[in-house]
């Protein structure tokens, strides 16, 4: 204040020197036109400049767009000091009405004050964050940096990296809000500047209202400003420290990973090398097969334990979870440990092998075919034209898949168990009760001996290996020829070993050989249901129907 009053004394006194000399110019110089028309010129010039500096104002004051953060929350903040100002007013007056409220007028004024009281009082809770602890508060406060989660695996270095980015992005903001503030106080210093021209040359209005708002509003402004410099910088190195951390978690996690990269690598090297040795020196294909699905099943284990334990910081801890849990997951899981329970049986006990010929009773069906695969939770079979699939099932080449808990449950027959790949297989045939059955049996050895032979040797020696692990009684391989007494004849039951996987080609073959012996034998006759009528010609009205099956 003191300033601007020297400075209008100076401006004073420099216009009456300059009327003095103008007037003794004037006097000894000039007409009174000529000096009224100087006098014009110099309002003219005073008049523009006002309308200048007017204009700038008005310039700048479309330049502080009321959108903008700073003025919104200014703005806020003075609406929030007006509403709380009217409540204190207003509860002073109705502390003063309830005590001396008189007359009607008095009592109408207090309710109606009540009312108001309530309204403002709720505008003041909503506007509370305006002004409880300082305007612009929620402007000037950086965001929060939370605890940095820690990075324990892989996984958490790609969130590692989107927090570095969120940091980076909210200083980022948080700057340009500084700069935002910057800005709008170089505008409110200039409007500030112009005003105390205008008081000076306009002597026509009065700008001491608008020079000591635009003092108070900048005077906030740079307080503002002031408290985020000093918030930036603790800010920053608090973004630095934090990220400093996440990119030394980072670091490890990337170390640790290419370590453990390294390993699992030595580990697939070490378990190919093993399963070269293996189809090197191992050469039935089932214990090639087998001893495969052992290395890699003992490959994926080492893997998993390896990744377990390097990534499982208190194994003991979950180890006690796991065991708590342990009950529920069994009886939740149970097939699938039984499935498991039924693998490892099947492996080491060698009851199954891939290749083997199986048979499968499930649910009153019953399906015979070869095992393509055994997993860990099941056997693949491929189901074949056997004579169980002509006479029940009526179709074949599905895949089956039978779980491997089955084993404990169901039936599972192996036709081609351990060395085994012969089975026996049967032909019934029945003749007339006069043929001559010693004839037909005889023949019926000669064909299945000779159909057979190759298939008895075999499994001849097969039956001497198996002595080494069971206990064999009878040994006998040679085809076996029984008869049997039936309602319709005699039958012929000739038993012959055959290979496990082609049975029905054997069967028809020397079935076929059979009938054509059978025929070419004057003496033998097949049976089959037959019906004899015999009409008696003696009597014509007397039919007599004898009926015999031969």
């Amino acid at each position: 204040m003191q300033l601007k009053f020297f400075i209008l004394i100076l401006l004073f006194l420099q216009t009456l020197y300059a009327n003095v000399e103008t007037n003794s110019s004037v006097d000894s110089n000039l007409t009174n036109e000529e000096v009224l028309l100087i006098k014009a010129k110099q309002e003219s010039q005073k008049y523009a400049k006002i309308k200048k500096d007017r204009d700038t104002l008005k310039t700048l004051k479309m330049q502080i767009s009321d959108e903008n953060m700073w003025i919104k929350s200014y703005a806020s903040y003075l609406t929030a000091v007006d509403v709380k100002n009217n409540l204190d007013k207003i509860k002073k007056r109705i502390k003063y009405l309830s005590k001396h409220a008189k007359n009607v007028s008095d009592k109408s004024e207090l309710n109606a004050l009540i009312d108001k009281q309530k309204i403002l009082a709720t505008q003041v809770d909503n506007l509370k964050g305006d002004f409880a602890l300082a305007p612009f508060s929620e402007l000037i406060t950086p965001p929060n940096i939370e605890k940095i989660p820690e990075i324990s695996n892989p996984f958490d270095i790609l969130g590692g990296y989107s927090l570095i980015k969120t940091f980076d992005a909210n200083f980022e903001e948080y700057k340009k809000k500084k700069e935002a503030l910057q800005n709008l106080i170089k505008t409110l210093q200039t409007q500030l500047r112009i005003y105390n021209h205008l008081a000076i040359i306009d002597t026509a209005h009065d700008y001491k209202k608008d020079i000591k708002r635009q003092k108070l509003q900048l005077e906030m402004f740079r307080r503002a400003l002031d408290t985020m410099n000093v918030t930036m910088n603790v800010y920053q190195k608090r973004l630095d420290v934090a990220e400093v951390n996440i990119h030394k978690s980072i670091k490890r996690q990337i170390y640790g990973l290419i370590k453990i990269t390294i390993i699992i690598f030595f580990i697939f090297l070490i378990f190919f090398l093993l399963k070269l040795i293996v189809k090197k020196y191992i050469t039935d294909n089932e214990r090639f097969y087998m001893a495969n699905k052992i290395i890699t099943f003992a490959n994926f284990t080492i893997i998993i334990l390896v990744l377990f334990f390097n990534y499982i910081e208190n194994v003991s801890y979950i180890v006690t979870i796991l065991g708590f849990a342990s009950a529920g997951i069994a009886i939740a899981m149970k097939d699938w440990f039984m499935s498991l329970l039924g693998w490892l049986v099947i492996v080491f006990g060698g009851s199954i092998h891939v290749g083997d010929r199986i048979r499968v009773d499930l649910n009153g069906m019953k399906y015979v075919g070869d095992v393509l695969d055994i997993s860990l939770l099941r056997i693949t079979i491929l189901e074949d034209i056997t004579l169980t699939s002509i006479m029940q099932n009526r179709r074949a080449g599905r895949i089956i898949f039978i779980p491997n808990n089955y084993i404990f449950t169901k039936m599972i027959a192996n036709y081609t168990h351990n060395s085994l790949k012969t089975v026996w297989d049967g032909i019934k045939i029945t003749i007339t009760f006069d043929s001559n059955h010693k004839k037909a049996m005889h023949l019926v050895k000669e064909i299945t001996k000779k159909y057979s032979k190759g298939y008895t040797d075999i499994t001849r020696k097969q039956l001497n290996k198996l002595r080494q692990n069971y206990s064999l009684k009878n040994t006998n391989v040679e085809p076996r020829i029984y008869s049997f007494i039936a309602p319709n004849g005699l039958d012929i039951e000739a038993w012959y070993l055959t290979n496990a996987y082609g049975t029905l080609t054997l069967r028809s073959v020397i079935s076929a050989d059979i009938v054509d012996a059978f025929n070419a034998e004057d003496d033998i006759t097949i049976a089959y249901p037959t019906q004899k009528l015999n009409v008696s010609m003696h009597n014509e009205d007397a039919i007599e129907h004898n009926h015999e099956l031969v």
